[in-house]
């Protein structure tokens, strides 16, 4: 089928509403025809411009003429832009409403799977159901509690006993190092030595002479 074919379809199936997916697409296909004609446009308006340049000294009736078709050419892809606008604007209107209405289908779909689900649920079941689950929790953690409980066997001690029992341990570890401390205070001094103490030690050889000069002249003055 033709392009326009699929634009403007045939004349069978006038009296049949496109559906939202076929509208779409062939508002793409239009864009799509569009755009190509934009380009076509483009290069000829690129072409006269060219023309015109070309003969604008040599040949002004043919650089005229150029100018006429690049004016034309200019409207005509002025016109093509504000269809692309119109297009797309109705494009993007019809993809939304298309999306709102799967969307709809979609929500009415699940509600009636939800609704068909509760049919065959009785809420005083489920509430009795609900209270049994939880009763056979609260079982299973009294049975897990009681399981792990240690089991002595008759080793069962006094708690406040056993605490007594380290206090006492603590206060005689305590009253020993007291005692190991206080017992270094006691200890007894070194005894004073019993010999003399060593004698002064002779004068040297020098301050001997020393003292013999002395006498000397004292001997002498007394003569």
């Amino acid at each position: 089928m033709s392009l326009f074919g699929k634009l403007f379809g045939s004349g069978g199936k006038a009296g049949k509403s496109a559906s939202p997916q076929e509208a779409i697409q062939r508002l793409r296909d239009t864009e799509e025809m569009l755009t190509k004609k934009q380009e076509f446009l483009e290069k000829k308006i690129d072409q006269e411009l060219m023309t015109a340049k070309k003969n604008g000294t040599k040949n002004k009736r043919a650089a005229l003429q150029a100018l006429k078709r690049k004016k034309r050419y200019e409207k005509q892809l002025a016109q093509i832009d504000g269809t692309l606008s119109t297009i797309e604007f109705q494009r993007e209107a019809l993809e939304n409403a298309n999306t709102n209405t799967e969307v709809l289908k979609n929500m009415g779909f699940a509600a009636k799977a939800m609704k068909a689900a509760h049919e065959n649920m009785d809420i005083d079941k489920v509430d009795d159901l609900m209270q049994d689950i939880t009763e056979q929790q609260e079982l299973a953690q009294e049975i897990s509690d009681a399981i792990s409980k240690p089991v002595g066997f008759g080793e069962e001690f006094d708690e406040d006993e056993l605490l007594a029992e380290l206090e006492e341990l603590e206060q005689e570890e305590l009253d020993k190092n007291l005692l190991e401390i206080g017992g270094t205070e006691n200890v007894p001094l070194p005894n004073v030595p019993s010999s003399s103490l060593p004698a002064r030690p002779a004068k040297k050889k020098e301050e001997e002479d020393e003292d013999d000069m002395k006498d000397l002249e004292a001997w002498a003055e007394a003569m």
